[in-house]
């Protein structure tokens, strides 16, 4: 059976984080849904880059996702969390002990915001930290806390990337989409 993934997306989210989760999990043949929050599919990122989203979020926020994930940037992260669907979409995920994830801003202004962070590890933009409470920020590129995945920003991208990879279909997929990408 193939995962599936939810990655919710917003104008202001950072171009290179966004771009990354969306071309790993697919390398990984993890189903990608892309969804905005935006009245629109196309959406403007932080940089400029502009994406179509496959579906809007509204019209998907019934389906049942292995993965929820929210790339981070100025000002997405802060319409991510401003956006309540999403927001409860994200509680359901990680009451039910499924996968929910977060880069960068996204952690700080959107999951902390949800509530979904108490009493957890993670890791955010480290600019952000001073957002959090209720939880023990870890300076690290990374941090997996049981079915919540945090990262700090887009240096630390393809690494996240393939970290939900391996929390999905495992280490050994991991390590293949890695070694094809050459990863070191």
């Amino acid at each position: 059976m193939t995962a599936r993934a939810l990655i919710s997306v917003a104008d202001g989210v950072e171009d290179l984080e966004c771009v990354t989760l969306i071309d790993v999990l697919r390398r990984a043949e993890v189903e990608v849904i892309v969804a905005s929050i935006e009245s629109r599919r196309m959406i403007t990122c932080a940089r400029g880059t502009r994406l179509t989203a496959d579906v809007m979020l509204v019209d998907v926020l019934a389906q049942p996702f292995d993965l929820i994930v929210l790339p981070g940037g100025m000002p997405g992260a802060q319409h991510l969390a401003e956006h309540e669907p999403l927001a409860e979409r994200v509680r359901e995920q990680a009451k039910a002990g499924k996968l929910f994830a977060g880069i960068c801003a996204a952690p700080a202004l959107a999951l902390q915001q949800y509530g979904v962070l108490k009493q957890r590890r993670m890791t955010c933009y480290p600019a952000f930290s001073d957002h959090l409470s209720g939880c023990v920020f870890v300076d690290q590129s990374v941090v997996v806390d049981g079915n919540c995945i945090t990262s700090q920003g887009p240096s630390t991208a393809l690494e996240f990337a393939l970290t939900l990879v391996e929390q999905l279909c495992g280490k050994a997929r991991r390590q293949q989409v890695a070694e094809a990408m050459l990863v070191r």
